[in-house]
């Protein structure tokens, strides 16, 4: 479902391999160890596409949370955060989302389709499945975008705004979806859309760990291993990975 260069449906193995490399140990800067035994890994879903993958998406989460789990999902792209949130507002009454990203996937609709990966956070606020969306390292929003903040009452918070103190403080359980873009190229160059300008590693992680709210949930997505340099960014993304994990496991 990519609008621009196929490779993401490649990345989940890869962020695997990095989380459990011996290039680096299990402990999170918060202490905690992220080793294999504290997690379960699920496994990849069939490769499918449109409805089918939107059904079976939703079914696993659903699954994952009817055991107690919380379930840290690896894209592919940023298409898979809507069934995942259709599974979550169901089992969650209050529940916001965290957006880390350089775009605001809020589109009515991209080239026609209305399930893009520019278009998640539209449908997931249309159909009310989550209380508020907080968006962090946004650096291309367009006109219509705006219009869909306006809409939606998105909480945005730009780059070119961006503050290392802003606080981000949520009276609801927490879910966060963290597209690999929101970080600048520099950090992370595996990534189909590279743009200028966005958040430092350090400075993602520091919003992590001092968010102030139960995480019960996260997905990592649009890491394109085909561009990536000198694996990069899939150790980037094992290192957010982690991070979340060790938040959820505190």
């Amino acid at each position: 479902m990519s609008s621009f260069l196929r490779g993401t449906a490649e990345a989940p193995p890869l962020i695997r391999k990095a989380l459990f490399s011996e290039a680096s140990n299990p402990f999170s800067e918060s202490g905690i160890a992220v080793t294999r035994e504290a997690l379960h890994d699920a496994g990849d879903l069939e490769a499918v596409t449109g409805e089918a993958m939107m059904q079976q998406i939703e079914a696993k989460i659903a699954e994952l949370l009817q055991y107690g789990f919380k379930p840290i999902s690896l894209g592919g792209d940023h298409a898979i955060t809507f069934p995942i949130m259709h599974a979550f507002a169901k089992r969650y009454r209050r529940l916001s989302i965290l957006h880390f990203d350089a775009h605001p996937d809020l589109y009515d609709e991209l080239d026609g389709n209305r399930y893009s990966h520019a278009c998640p956070f539209a449908r997931i606020m249309e159909e009310g499945l989550v209380e508020r969306l907080v968006q962090v390292g946004i650096r291309t929003m367009t006109d219509h975008q705006r219009q869909q903040v306006e809409r939606f009452g998105v909480e945005v918070i730009e780059m070119r705004d961006y503050r290392d103190d802003w606080p981000i403080d949520f009276d609801t359980p927490v879910y966060i979806s963290f597209d690999v873009d929101g970080l600048d190229p520099a950090f992370a160059p595996g990534v189909s859309h590279r743009e200028p300008g966005g958040l430092s590693s350090r400075q993602a992680i520091n919003t992590i760990l001092n968010l102030n709210a139960e995480i019960v949930g996260a997905d990592v997505v649009e890491f394109n291993p085909r561009m990536d340099v000198a694996n990069l960014t899939e150790t980037v993304c094992a290192k957010i990975v982690k991070e979340i994990a060790a938040q959820m496991l505190m």
